[in-house]
């Protein structure tokens, strides 16, 4: 049985280039909607740039655009494809005119090391710096994955049949050390397998598929759509669901903003949480709409109807963000990464 977070919305709480480089923006023309009741007054900023993964775990912030949810609570989202969540975290930090993002969604596990490092002391000093640093409120949870939303994936006729043959090989994840290295870590050793033995390179996950094609790895770590993309357009297989063991209904993706600029735009975070938790809760219980929304994305991130008809999706969390769930990827961070004991409740906005 499919697990659902559905509760009460409360009012009032791909290869693209991050800022100039890393990230393209997109200015994504929702579809009207009717009633537009919602208040909009006490707004400090309307127009805003939002960082998202364009992956599953965004399909809330996805319908929310579709269907006009921001529109209708006074604010103008500009969707910016975020192929880093450091990078866009780094430009959520350093806030400059240019490469403005005043809003991200992204994984936990990017979040978290952003605040460790802010804690620590150190900044960065650009968007593009490997130093990933950030005073971070996380306000809404974003997904929590279900069977089929991650997993490893081979090609058709790959000696790689089962975990153990990944012994010497190289496994393809999107960045070092983030939330699918780290799936794919647990997963790897709760079948009693060294980690260490397996080798990890780093590819986009637009290049992803292309990468496992040409044989440049053995297997790649894949979230939807990206995995159904690669199974209807190669045939890859799937090698192991990551959803199981100590990562079975993982926390994968939230919504951020730095300290600062929450404190400075109390009106407008609380706008846009209201908005995403509207979307949030039709993600959960409409797979239709989180299709039609999928699809409606500008080239080159729109889905076919095929495959959006066939991808996994996460469940979609609404209302009070859940700290003990959360926690369990600070937990497993320090269990795999050797990531110093971290308290995410600190993060989590008040």
């Amino acid at each position: 049985m499919a697990r659902r977070f559905t509760r009460a919305v409360r009012a009032t709480e791909a290869p693209v280039a991050v800022a100039a480089a890393i990230v393209l923006a997109i200015l994504f023309l929702p579809r009207a909607t009717g009633g537009g009741g919602a208040a909009s007054s006490g707004i400090e900023q309307r127009d805003l740039n939002v960082a998202v993964v364009p992956a599953a775990d965004s399909a809330g912030f996805f319908v929310a655009l579709h269907e006009g949810m921001f529109a209708a609570h006074g604010l103008h989202v500009t969707f910016i494809p975020a192929v880093s969540s450091e990078t866009v975290i780094n430009a959520q930090a350093l806030a400059e005119p240019g490469d403005r993002i005043d809003i991200s969604c992204g994984n936990y596990v990017s979040y978290i090391q952003a605040q460790q490092n802010y804690d620590q002391g150190l900044r960065p000093s650009s968007a593009s710096d490997p130093v990933v640093a950030a005073d971070l409120d996380i306000f809404a949870e974003g997904s929590v994955m279900e069977p089929g939303a991650q997993g490893l994936y081979v090609m058709p006729g790959s000696p790689v049949r089962t975990l153990a043959d990944l012994e010497g090989r190289t496994v393809g994840v999107n960045a070092p050390g983030n939330i699918l290295y780290l799936l794919a870590a647990s997963v790897l050793a709760d079948h009693g397998l060294s980690v260490s033995g397996v080798h990890f390179a780093y590819v986009p996950l637009p290049q992803m598929a292309q990468a496992l094609s040409a044989g440049t790895i053995a297997a790649a770590v894949l979230p939807e759509p990206f995995a159904s993309q690669a199974e209807l357009g190669l045939g890859v297989t799937l090698l192991a669901d990551l959803d199981q063991g100590a990562t079975t209904a993982f926390p994968v993706q939230g919504c951020a903003v730095t300290r600062q600029w929450a404190a400075l735009h109390p009106g407008t975070l609380a706008a846009f949480r209201a908005a995403y938790e509207q979307g949030q809760s039709v993600a959960d219980t409409n797979r239709s709409a989180v299709e039609q929304a999928m699809e409606a994305l500008p080239a080159p991130l729109g889905l076919t109807s095929k495959q959006a008809a066939v991808m996994a999706l996460d469940g979609y969390p609404v209302g009070s963000i859940d700290g003990v769930r959360l926690q369990r990827v600070a937990d497993v961070m320090h269990q795999f990464l050797g990531f110093p004991v971290f308290n995410v409740r600190s993060m989590i906005a008040g």
